[in-house]
């Protein structure tokens, strides 16, 4: 099949599992270019990954033979550079969070719409090993008839002062609702199909932050905490299963666990931010039994929603981390903090489907 060639914006630490897979994973990605406003992280990322190009963004935006342009750039960000994508002509594939506010995220979408463009967004760690597996296995009948689910993520945050930019960890866009809780909305979808509503819960346990670390170069400073540092929530179903989703970045560590239950037996689903993990089932004769993966792609995969998008856009068929996807994300995410604020349950109307699942028996690297 024909190679897609795609540009990067954006080349911070995340870009370098990006390159790596784009580059070597799948074969019908080839990066031509990669841009960032410090041209000096552009060159080196270009060298370190032997990318033909290291330029501006209009530059890598001007070149006619990308077709798909990745924005890696911060979420602030996210969509006005989306927008710029698109309005160039690209399909855009962007990590998370889609958008901070609903009106930026009709925008991207509408936009896409009217150029006849795709848009794509992480997480797309839902397409590897362990989720795909775990879709298998609910689909296959060996839990019964899942009712309910559970995800918890509680884990650190960068209150020790040592990032020197730590206070961006504070606000809207890294807080645990918009940085972490994607990859658990969107493996519920996955695994569980459209949600119809949502109640929630969010606070912090302090609204500033003052470093006590003499280790930290701004040891002494005094810093807001913009955004709900932990969130709790319960979804419905369309399918009439419920859930329950605990986010938090006030603790220590890194504590995810993510359940499904059926009336056979209980999922135990690995981490939704990473590609692989044990899969377990405890049963209703009380054994537990591990199962090994039924789908490839197990080791750090990010970037395969890229590929998959790719693959959609060969064959004319739909590509799974959607735009449509994340916004539905999006809207759990906003209508949260919504219930929250005003005490009520908030309606949901989905724009997406449950994704379809990966095809079994795929070779290394491909996806169709």
């Amino acid at each position: 099949m024909q190679k897609t060639k795609i540009g990067i914006i954006g080349c911070g630490v995340i870009s370098g599992i990006y390159l790596e897979n784009c580059t070597k994973t799948f074969g019908i990605l080839e990066v031509a270019a990669v841009a960032d406003l410090m041209p000096e992280m552009a060159r080196k990322r270009a060298e370190e990954y032997g990318i033909p190009k290291a330029c501006t963004v209009q530059e890598l935006l001007d070149d006619p033979e990308i077709e798909i342009v990745v924005n890696l750039t911060a979420p602030q960000v996210h969509a006005e550079v989306n927008l710029q994508i698109l309005n160039a002509g690209k399909h855009v594939y962007t990590e998370k969070p889609f958008a901070l506010n609903r009106e930026d995220a009709d925008r991207v979408l509408a936009l896409a719409e009217e150029k006849g463009l795709r848009v794509g967004c992480a997480p797309d760690t839902f397409l590897g090993a362990g989720l795909q597996t775990s879709r298998k296995i609910i689909e296959d009948g060996w839990i019964g008839m899942p009712y309910a689910a559970s995800g918890l993520i509680i884990m650190g945050n960068a209150y020790d002062g040592m990032h020197p930019n730590f206070h961006n960890y504070l606000q809207f866009g890294w807080d645990p609702l918009f940085d972490m809780a994607p990859y658990y909305l969107t493996a519920f979808i996955h695994l569980l199909g459209p949600v119809r509503s949502v109640s929630g819960s969010a606070g912090q346990v302090k609204r500033e932050h003052t470093v006590t670390n003499p280790k930290s170069p701004r040891h002494g400073e005094t810093v807001p905490v913009g955004a709900p540092m932990h969130v709790s929530a319960m979804l419905d179903f369309e399918n009439g299963a419920t859930a329950t989703l605990q986010a938090a970045k006030e603790s220590f560590g890194y504590t995810p666990r993510l359940e499904i239950y059926g009336t056979e037996g209980i999922l135990h689903v690995p981490d939704p931010n990473m590609f692989h993990g044990a899969i377990t089932i405890q049963q209703r004769n009380g054994e537990t039994h591990s199962f090994p993966y039924s789908h490839g792609f197990a080791e750090n995969s990010r970037g395969i929603g890229i590929a998959d998008m790719a693959y959609a856009i060969r064959t004319g068929r739909k590509h799974r981390a959607s735009g449509a996807l994340a916004s539905d994300v999006l809207d759990l995410q906003l209508a949260i903090l919504a219930s929250s604020k005003e005490g009520r349950h908030i309606l949901i109307e989905p724009r997406s489907e449950q994704p379809a699942a990966l095809p079994l028996g795929l070779m290394y690297g491909l996806l169709d």
